[in-house]
């Protein structure tokens, strides 16, 4: 695996499980747990876009449905 610089998916610092995403030089999206760093999911950078237009565009919101903030 290459060289990664990871970002945590939260700003918020009491959070001890959160993902955590690196964008590789490959052209490819890492995705990891930052209490299971060793399993990563890989994917394309386009693959990565059309999903995050998809949660822009609220087609995921019936995945978080009741779920309180």
């Amino acid at each position: 695996m290459p060289e990664l610089n990871w970002i945590p998916a939260t700003d918020d610092e009491t959070l001890t499980e959160y993902l955590e995403i690196a964008f590789g030089d490959d052209g490819n999206v890492y995705i990891r747990e930052n209490i299971n760093p060793e399993k990563v999911v890989v994917t394309t950078d386009a693959k990565w876009d059309a999903f995050v237009l998809g949660v822009k565009a609220g087609e995921f919101d019936h995945f978080v449905e009741g779920i309180d903030d």
